[in-house]
């Protein structure tokens, strides 16, 4: 996992799922489809995830496909930080 996931993974243990084991939020586990994620849940994501990055999301990216499972995340996130030429 790393280092974009962890940080994600703490921030929705530590927000979203109190008291929940880091064991139970794997890089697979369904955040949107599976009811981690509602709509509000999601806004306070992209929120933290621009102040704590650096980075803006567009409105199409806030869809299953970039925030769908931390694996998601991290990929949508660090291709943010490092953007291809």
């Amino acid at each position: 996992m790393d280092d974009v996931a962890r940080t994600v993974r703490d921030y929705i243990l530590a927000t979203l799922l109190p008291g929940e084991s880091p064991d139970s939020l794997t890089l697979s586990t369904p955040l949107m489809t599976g009811g981690i994620l509602d709509s509000l849940a999601t806004l306070e994501l992209v929120t933290f995830l621009e102040e704590r990055y650096g980075i803006e999301f567009e409105a199409h990216e806030t869809d299953v496909g970039h925030l769908g499972t931390l694996a998601d995340i991290a990929r949508t996130v660090n291709a943010k930080l490092d953007p291809a030429p």
